[in-house]
């Protein structure tokens, strides 16, 4: 069983200054994302509920210590939508960074990392709509929807817009076959 996560990774109180050389020397915090599709072959984001501007993203999160990163990806789903009924249809061929702006290093995992590096997982939605509660425990989000993939790198916040358009690019052949 693992323990779950604390209320909010982001503190905007933090304080701290950190220059482009001391930031690049941190190391990437291990994580796992998912695409996840519904059968319309459309993608669940869902905007964040710690930022005042659109913030869309889709569930992804940290992987624990120990946790394999599939095993993290079903655990992130269920933390931040209240479901993981869902089948894996693909993996990532790589680990994807991202890279925080200078300014969030501090403010995000008390400043002890520089981005992400994370498994990303295309899924199936086997449930239904009415099985999707994001006001659980550790709520991330204030509401969701099922989006267009070609319309997802669109939604995110602007340091994250790659890292998505590389997950579409790769995912996109899932819903070319289906055609």
């Amino acid at each position: 069983m693992h323990k779950p996560p604390p209320a909010s990774s982001y503190d905007p109180t933090a304080t701290g200054k950190l220059t482009a050389a001391e930031v690049a020397l941190l190391p990437y915090r291990p994580g796992v994302g998912v695409l996840l599709l519904n059968r319309d072959d459309r993608v669940f984001v869902a905007q964040r509920i710690d930022m005042r501007g659109e913030a869309w993203q889709m569930p992804q999160g940290g992987i624990d210590k120990g946790e394999q990163p599939r095993e993290a990806a079903f655990r992130e789903l269920e933390e931040e939508i209240g479901t993981a009924k869902a089948e894996i249809l693909a993996e990532s061929c790589d680990w994807l960074n991202y890279d925080l702006p200078i300014d969030l290093v501090p403010k995000l995992w008390k400043g002890r990392y520089r981005g992400q590096r994370q498994k990303w997982f295309a899924m199936r939605f086997l449930g239904r709509d009415v099985d999707i509660d994001i006001a659980g425990p550790h709520a991330e989000f204030s509401r969701w929807r099922w989006a267009a993939m070609a319309e997802v790198p669109e939604l995110i916040v602007e340091f994250k817009a790659d890292l998505y358009r590389q997950i579409v690019a790769e995912f996109a052949p899932l819903i070319a076959r289906r055609e």
